[in-house]
């Protein structure tokens, strides 16, 4: 693939139709019935100038029809009008036996006597689509339908380009109008390699951009009535509490809402509300001093009234009298757009409001037919910030294919319920599909719904783990966030994610990197790695970064075990919980689906074997999230090799540039490396050679370090705690507040730019649950899990009594007990038989 300047062959391009090979695995099909094709860009494939070069592909001839070979694809076509039986893209690579050719309007729906159920969601056709976006989750209860993405379970997808707007010469978005009949499609045809599917998007569409640092911490947003004096008397509670936000969402009560009825509805509005904000430049620097960015909340369908502050400044902008008329919002209009932003935006962007919350709410309608007004407010306000700042940012509703290149989306107003919190994490991954990385939901839920502690907690754990973690609720006097307001432990767990979500920091900014560059959204599904049809059905865990798979869990507790539950698919290999430091799989295990169990403290966070996973210590996280740490953890987990590059940004005067630090571990060959590359930023050396590195061995035997020798580098080590915590202590303190709270620890200082600094241990190649001390581990959590569960006495000892005394019979065995009298009860009760939910939760520890 390349971007290539000449012409098509002759024979891709015929009075009415014109074929396109984009890359090895997407073609574009035109047919106009004047013979008139679209070279513009759209608001779906901006990079026209990306075609696939003739040598890559194949022309011919077969039985009176044009065909097109590449390595990913066949094609066959009759010349004529596209049809079902004339028109075919045949998928290479054996994807499925009956479903891997792509016909133009085939109808592929099922009848509703053999529609299909997977996974709780009736499967109406048979095209595989794997599903990308949604417009928005307002007021959706769980599932709802999503627009179509890159990828299908049978190999082939297809985004019809054919309404979409176009921009002109001048870069404003206009209406297509093309004529009746025309057509203009994009056929993928990736078989199975879902990673290419959206590298090829992301050629046509153009990479996500890298968002700004701040937008990775903590959001705080609530649709409520704050005043100058109780936002910073909020934001200071926050901070007294060590609490971390890093961008603070104005709802819309920052302006003026009761407005004469002569003027409408107040939900248009950019005049501050002195009344709540006397003065809001002082307000925004003071947000600005305690480390904060501010996104402000608008509406912009109800243009620019006579109440407005900004009234006469817009009307002398545009030429009109300043007579009480409303200026009427129209996307279509250029002068009136040019003010929008050089007048009325830009005097709220000096005062310090550093990026704009789009809530539109009129829909896809505007004074042009075809010019969606969402569309054009996304990319305006996202292109026009970029003027002034290196890393502009937007926070607004997905627009359809291309909205990826305007972050941050909005999700829309959740329901307080769990079936709206189990819908998200499978929601986020699959717009991945559509390259949409950077989703910012209404964690907690928005509206409705009812008051749930253990929702609310395991809502938050999901944020921490998701692109973008807003906090947010209406404007309800009982629909809190504060993690103050929940009742122990689950204020204290909540405040340690948040916590933890800041201590990610150097990680999410790595795999932010990442998605720009090698088109691998922040979270994908599963199926992105275990490409069959298990991970297909199966959306409850999703891989967060390169380095981490996480399971949420969107379900209340099962009774008697005391843990939520949560059944995802791991992609194969071996993988070690981030927080209990259980070992899942072995390096040969192929794709498996494992049900997990956690008290409420934490949620399923596995790092693969050989990962590594850079965060910030506790306690040094930086007052400033754009600043480096000074110290640095890397947590190593052991069972494979692996190597990460930490990217770092760095102020060099008005400029943003980067460090690429390399992290390896060779499990095989008992080695880790830290490399500084001699091309690093001069602004980055001084600080990256005396920052400490702090190794943390996820899974590893700590005995079998004493042979630590290092290179390059001073390196000390400390051994991690010798016996697992017992759970109830380990409450006192979230699992989130210590990651891999039994590691061994190295501390690597004097690392040098250009010089790799190696440690070899036979240690590095030990995997602890091979060992005698890994099955006093397991059996300690064993212990726990019996200790914490709401069933008999006796059931607890037999349990523990079969895994102490006959450990491999214990699977056996448990289904057993409780079926017949013991002690002095004459009879039989439940709660001294094994549930399946408990069986499953020791299975999970001992099977």
């Amino acid at each position: 693939m390349q971007k290539f300047s000449q012409e098509l062959p002759a024979e891709l391009v015929g009075e009415h139709f014109r074929i396109t090979p984009v890359t090895p695995r997407v073609v574009r099909l035109e047919y106009s019935p004047s013979g008139a094709f679209e070279d513009r860009p759209s608001t779906f494939a901006i990079n026209r100038d990306v075609v696939l070069d003739p040598s890559e592909y194949t022309i011919g001839e077969y039985q009176g029809r044009l065909t097109v070979e590449t390595e990913n694809f066949y094609l066959e076509y009759d010349r004529g009008p596209f049809t079902a039986n004339g028109l075919k893209v045949e998928v290479k690579g054996g994807v499925s036996a009956y479903h891997s050719v792509w016909r133009y309007g085939q109808d592929l729906s099922l009848p509703a006597d053999r529609q299909l159920a997977l996974n709780g969601e009736t499967q109406r056709a048979l095209d595989g689509n794997l599903g990308g976006a949604a417009r928005t989750l307002d007021v959706a209860d769980g599932k709802i339908p999503l627009e179509p993405g890159v990828n299908s379970s049978v190999g082939y997808a297809e985004i019809d380009d054919s309404s979409s707007m176009v921009f002109d010469a001048d870069g404003r978005l206009r209406a297509r109008a093309a004529e009746e009949g025309s057509i203009d499609l994009f056929v993928f045809a990736a078989g199975r390699d879902h990673v290419a599917a959206v590298r090829d998007y992301f050629a046509i569409s153009g990479p996500q951009p890298i968002v700004p640092k701040f937008a990775l911490g903590n959001w705080w947003s609530r649709y409520h009535r704050y005043s100058e004096e109780s936002y910073l008397e909020l934001m200071d509670a926050f901070r007294a509490e060590d609490i971390p936000f890093s961008v603070s969402v104005i709802d819309m009560d920052w302006h003026l809402t009761d407005v004469d009825p002569k003027y409408g509805s107040g939900w248009t509005g950019y005049t501050w509300n002195r009344d709540l904000f006397p003065d809001p430049e002082r307000f925004l620097e003071e947000l600005h001093k305690r480390g904060l960015r501010v996104t402000l909340n608008i509406h912009p369908a109800d243009g620019v009234r006579a109440f407005e502050e900004a009234y006469e400044a817009m009307c002398e902008a545009l030429g009109k009298p300043a007579d009480g008329q409303a200026i009427p919002f129209d996307v279509n209009n250029d002068e009136f757009m040019d003010a929008y932003f050089d007048v009325l935006h830009k005097r709220l962007e000096d005062e310090g409001t550093d990026f704009w919350w789009i809530d539109w709410q009129s829909g896809p309608y505007s004074s042009v037919e075809g010019v969606d007004p969402l569309w054009v407010l996304n990319h305006e306000h996202f292109t026009r910030s970029a003027r002034s700042v290196e890393r502009p940012l937007t926070f607004s509703r997905f627009a359809g294919p291309g909205s990826h290149r305007y972050p941050v989306g909005f999700s829309g107003d959740a329901i307080v319920t769990w079936e709206s919190l189990a819908f998200q994490p499978g929601f986020t991954a699959a717009a991945a599909n559509i390259g949409y990385g950077w989703w910012s939901h209404d964690i907690g839920g928005h509206m409705e719904g009812f008051r749930d502690n253990e929702l609310a907690t395991r809502w938050v754990q999901f944020g921490v783990f998701s692109p973008i973690n807003r906090l947010h609720s209406s404007n309800s006097p009982f629909a809190v966030k504060e993690p103050w307001n929940f009742p122990a432990p689950h204020g204290e767990i909540q405040a340690a994610h948040l916590r933890l979500r800041h201590r990610l920091v150097p990680y999410l900014h790595s795999m932010n990197y990442r998605a720009h560059h090698e088109g691998r959204s922040i979270v994908e599904p599963v199926y992105f790695e275990a490409p069959q049809y298990p991970a297909y059905r199966n959306d409850q865990g999703y891989l967060f970064g390169s380095e981490l798979l996480v399971a949420p869990i969107t379900r209340p507790a099962a009774k008697g075990v005391g843990r939520g539950s949560v059944e995802p698919i791991l992609p194969g290999g071996m993988w070690f919980d981030l927080f209990t430091e259980q070992r899942y799989g072995t390096p040969d295990s192929g794709a498996f689906t494992q049900e997990m169990f956690r008290p409420l403290g934490s949620i399923p966070v596995l790092v693969r074997a050989g990962g590594i996973l850079p965060l910030t210590p506790a306690g040094e996280v930086p007052e400033k999230i754009e600043d480096n740490p000074e110290v640095l953890e890397l947590i190593v987990a052991a069972g494979g090799d692996g190597e990460f590059t930490l990217h770092e940004e760095w102020k060099s005067g008005d400029d943003l540039v980067w460090s690429h630090v390399r992290v390896a571990v060779q499990a095989s060959e008992n080695t880790l490396s830290i490399t500084i590359p001699a091309d690093t930023p001069e602004v980055a050396r001084e600080a990256l050679e005396q920052r400490e590195w702090r190794v943390r061995l996820l899974g590893h035997d700590p005995a079998a370090f004493g042979d630590l020798e290092a290179q390059s580098s001073d390196a000390t080590f400390a051994p991690g705690a010798e016996k697992l915590a017992d759970e109830l202590r380990i409450r006192k303190l979230s699992p989130a507040d210590r990651p891999a709270p039994h590691a061994a620890t190295i501390t690597v200082t004097g690392l040098k730019v250009g010089e790799e600094a190696t440690l070899t241990s036979a240690g590095f190649g030990t995997v602890l649950d091979d060992t005698e001390k890994g099955r006093e581990v397991r059996y300690a959590r064993l212990r726990s899990l019996v200790n914490d569960a709401e069933i008999g006495f006796t059931l607890k000892q037999a349990i523990a009594g079969v895994a102490a005394k006959r450990p491999e019979s214990l699977m056996r065995e448990i289904s057993a007990f409780g079926k017949a009298p013991s002690g002095h009860l004459p009879k039989t009760f439940d709660y001294e038989q094994a549930s399946p939910e408990l069986i499953a939760a020791v299975a999970e520890i001992w099977g």
